[in-house]
Order: structure tokens, then C-alpha cells, then sequence
């Protein structure tokens, strides 16, 4: 893996999803433990800032209305039911623990659907930077991330998605997509496995 042609995409660290009292925080509090996903989210980024290794973050937003909402069923019914996500919001902003590395992080607008790409410029600003390989973290394993993968894979780019660094509604539901159905498409691999491939990591973990 070449740091230079890859890019960590973050998906979902928002207050809504992370902070103690965020509107969905009770959708992953079964899974195991977000503090530690996010302990390993920030050990990688703080790892990959000094390296070529692009850093994105998109996170959803949306009007005070809902309005691009039309029908919504599932999460993103959910999400309109709850007022979750909604521009201006506390719960909309970017996780504190990630803004002490802003200068870093790319944020990318647009998102207010399930895939990262759809009506953001992922696809067109990674063919300018001439990526090849798209790592995926974040919430949630079987929605967001997996639909952004996907999508990424028919595009032909390599796709790794960090299995110590996403989060599933339930241990359960994390342990399957990273056994059963990341694979199909991508590597699945720990933060610290990814150092090492970056050669960011010399340690032997």
C-alpha cells in the first residue's frame, strides 16, 4: 500500500453518534464500547498526520426540514424522527477529539445518505489525487461504512475497512460484517496492521 495514494475516509464521527448525550448514541451503545473505537481512531490519525496518507471526513448533514428526506424508512428514518443530524445542531459537528487535528483532516460537505460518495466530491477529488486505496472507519458498520465500501469497490479502488475502528449496533452485528461480509470486497484489518502495511508502525503488535 502506497501512502501516498491512499486515503482514510472517516465516516460518522459526530456528536450525535459519539458523545455521551448524542441523539444516536443509543444505536451504538451495545456495540463494544465507542470509546475504544474511538481511542483507536485517534491513535491512527495521530499516526498518519505527519505521513502522505489523505485524511476525510464527511460528515451528514441536514436541512432544519428534512426535506431531502422523502419517504425516509430505516436509520434515516430514524434519524428525521429524532432531529438528529440537523444543520446548526450541537449533535451535527465533528467530535472534539477529531477537531484538535483540523489542519489535518479534509472535510468533505454533501452527505445526507448512507454513501459517502453520493452528492459529495469523493469520487472526482480522489481521481485528482490519484488514489488507489480508500481505508474506511466509523459508524456504522452496516450501514454507512458498508455502503461506502461497496460503492468504492465498484469504482476499482482497493478497500480496507478497519475492523478496530468501526462500530456496529451490536458486538454481534460487528463480528459478522467483519467476518462474513466486509471481505467479499475488501481487507478487513486492525489500525495497527495498517501501520505496519504503511511502514508508519514499526512496532510488531
Amino acid at each position: 500500500m502506497n501512502a501516498a495514494k491512499t486515503v482514510l475516509l472517516l465516516i460518522g464521527y459526530q456528536n450525535d453518534y459519539f458523545s455521551p448525550t448524542g441523539m444516536l448514541r443509543n444505536v451504538i451503545e451495545e456495540s463494544a464500547n465507542p470509546q475504544t473505537v474511538l481511542g483507536n481512531t485517534l491513535d491512527l490519525v495521530q499516526h498518519l498526520a505527519p505521513s502522505p496518507v489523505r485524511i476525510v471526513h464527511t460528515p451528514i448533514v441536514f436541512t432544519d426540514d428534512y426535506r431531502e428526506l422523502v419517504n425516509p424508512i430505516g436509520i434515516l428514518k430514524t434519524i428525521k424522527e429524532l432531529g438528529a443530524f440537523k444543520i446548526g445542531s450541537n449533535g451535527v459537528k465533528t467530535i472534539a477529539e477529531l477537531q484538535a487535528f483540523a489542519e489535518r483532516i479534509i472535510t468533505i460537505p454533501g452527505k445526507r445518505g448512507l454513501n459517502a460518495f453520493s452528492n459529495t466530491a469523493l469520487e472526482t477529488l480522489f481521481q485528482e489525487w490519484g488514489i488507489s486505496d480508500i481505508v474506511i472507519a466509523g459508524a456504522i458498520s452496516s450501514i454507512c461504512v458498508d455502503s461506502t465500501g461497496r460503492h468504492a469497490h465498484g469504482l476499482d479502488y482497493r478497500v480496507t475497512i478497519l475492523s478496530d475502528c468501526t462500530l456496529g449496533r451490536s458486538p454481534v452485528e460487528q463480528a459478522f460484517y467483519c467476518e462474513q461480509i466486509f471481505p467479499l470486497y475488501a481487507q478487513t484489518m486492525t489500525h495497527h496492521e495498517l501501520l505496519q502495511q504503511l511502514d508508519l508502525y514499526p512496532v510488531n503488535l
